[in-house]
């Protein structure tokens, strides 16, 4: 199953700039994160995604970039990323980096020149008016950013921004334009790296479909993965696709599309689930997603390095999932997200956390872990916007959490000093000294996961138990069988399986040791308590 080896990885994600700083000038780098990849595949994580680490004024975490071909010097240089690069490959990781082609830094020198010279060949690299033109796109950042137009005095006209206004739209219907997006994807696959995340997958293709109508805009995701897997034939695009939930099937194709799909419409369904401590929303989700063709796969996760965006949820279940978890208005963001970290959502409490994650690996689909969620990090709410769940890795509990040797002042970002979910209490060194720790519990379930290829490759199926806190999932492939159960609710339930041979089931994960079942008929799950449990495979006489 070499070809489809996203179907069982488990993907940390990473922001080289707050991981670790190997230098000691106050950033996170490419050779701390090399330093330190021994820990991530101890941990079990098989796959690597990599927010920007390209050259850019960084003014958007780095998605603002001025130049995709460069390893910002903050990070490092491209001998440092070959050598991150081979050491991941010796350890079994894959690597996968973002591919930022919906736009560019205003500092980009294609911008640059476009702006100076209508006569540029680079001015049709965006997409300018005299006037601004009508058009269904919507700021991203409401708050911020109130028009997707903005006048350049230089240029004399308006240019298009569907984010901020420091990164104006790259105009996908100019071929050169396209060509340029495949010499990015040419250099980084023959350096090395597996595939890409697609970032803002859905507004190129609304792109697209204004340049040309055909097969309505999917020509380029079609285009993309075709040219992707002619130069490596088991890369993957993993896409940013926060759609409805009927329209994934398209951004799947035959297969010929996205390798993985973003799901942001189970995600939101999961939180409302855990504001309810009812399985029902995540039912309801399962059951509602379009099934991925057999060589694709969704992409799932707890929380990202943007806001919780809600915006698939009714009006009534988004304020009831806010009033559960951002009561206060300086947790929420942009109208529709909160900015704010699991653990503190969560009140702290470990139980919950570890189920929390036990929930997301028993999932249909390829898990994303992002940094520092396996040991429980909090947010800096005193950071603007999204910049709140972009604290800096915390590894001890010495000064600046271990992340960095700098003085303080020098550190592009603040350490979570204080409180709870301070470094000092809060850090990987301390938790891996304690089997109970929620790193011990997370490590547990990762690897666990990787033994589990009915989750990964398998047919899932929702089962009813007739318990409304209870999430059950059956897991298949070439009749093996596996099931997973996860108690939403604080208190013990008791769980009748009529249907199940519990005589024939054992326990492969659980929050805690459990008693057999006199009866056999039953299980037993205990406040927010999780179960995973392979039926033994019968042998012909």
């Amino acid at each position: 199953m070499q070809s489809l080896w996203y179907r069982n990885a488990i993907i940390y994600q990473v922001d080289v700039s707050v991981f670790r700083d190997a230098d000691n000038d106050g950033w996170g780098d490419l050779k701390g994160l090399t330093a330190h990849l021994e820990y991530l595949r101890g941990l079990g994580v098989t796959g690597l995604w990599l927010t920007p680490f390209y050259r850019s004024p960084f003014r958007d975490g780095g998605y603002d970039i001025s130049d995709h071909l460069a390893v910002d010097e903050r990070f490092g240089d491209l001998a440092d990323m070959v050598g991150l690069l081979e050491k991941a490959e010796e350890l079994g990781i894959r690597v996968i980096v973002d591919l930022v082609v919906q736009h560019t830094s205003d500092q980009h020198p294609w911008f640059q020149a476009a702006r100076c010279d209508r006569n540029s060949p680079y001015r049709d690299y965006y997409i300018w008016a005299d006037e601004p033109e009508p058009t269904d796109a919507k700021p991203i950042f409401p708050t911020v950013e109130d028009s997707v137009w903005t006048w350049d005095d230089e240029a004399g006209q308006y240019y298009r921004h569907v984010f901020y206004k420091h990164e104006p739209d790259l105009n996908i219907a100019n071929p050169e334009v396209r060509r340029e997006i495949e010499d990015i994807m040419s250099f980084w696959l023959r350096l090395g790296v597996s595939g890409f995340r697609v970032d803002a997958a859905s507004h190129m293709i609304d792109l697209a479909k204004q340049a040309d109508p055909r097969d309505d805009g999917f020509w380029l995701m079609n285009d993309l993965r075709a040219f992707a897997t002619l130069r490596r034939s088991d890369a993957i695009l993993l896409g940013e696709v926060d759609v409805p939930v009927e329209e994934y099937a398209r951004y799947f194709g035959k297969g010929h599309r996205l390798t993985l799909v973003s799901n942001f419409w189970l995600n939101n369904f999961f939180f409302l689930a855990l504001a309810r401590e009812r399985a029902e929303p995540i039912e309801r989700a399962l059951r509602a997603l379009p099934a991925p063709p057999e060589r694709a796969q969704y992409a799932v996760w707890v929380r990202n390095h943007d806001e919780l965006d809600l915006e698939r949820l009714s009006d009534d279940e988004r304020e009831e999932v806010m009033r559960c978890f951002a009561p206060e208005e300086n947790m929420r963001v942009y109208n529709r997200g909160i900015r704010r970290r699991l653990p503190p959502m969560l009140n702290g409490d470990i139980r919950r956390i570890a189920q929390v994650h036990a929930l997301l690996f028993s999932l249909p689909g390829t898990p994303i872990l992002r940094y520092g969620e396996e040991i429980g990090m909090g947010e800096d709410l005193s950071l603007p916007e999204r910049h709140a769940v972009r604290t800096a890795m915390q590894w001890s509990d010495e000064p600046n959490g271990g992340f960095s040797a700098a003085d303080r002042d020098a550190l592009h970002v603040p350490v979570i000093e204080e409180g709870d979910y301070g470094y000092r209490r809060v850090n990987i060194y301390e938790q891996l000294l304690r089997d109970d720790s929620l790193l011990a519990h997370t490590g547990k379930m990762i690897r666990a996961r990787l033994g589990l290829p009915e989750v990964g490759y398998g047919q899932c199926t929702v089962m009813d138990v007739g318990c409304p806190s209870v999430l059950a999932l059956r897991h298949e492939l070439d009749g093996e069988v596996v099931y997973t159960f996860a108690n939403l609710a604080r208190h013990d339930v008791h769980v009748q399986l009529t249907d199940v041979p519990m005589a024939e089931l054992r326990d492969l994960l659980s929050d805690s040791p459990y008693p057999r079942e006199p009866d056999g008929s039953g299980l037993l799950l205990r406040g927010y308590g999780y179960r995973w449990l392979r039926q033994r495979q019968r042998f012909a006489p």
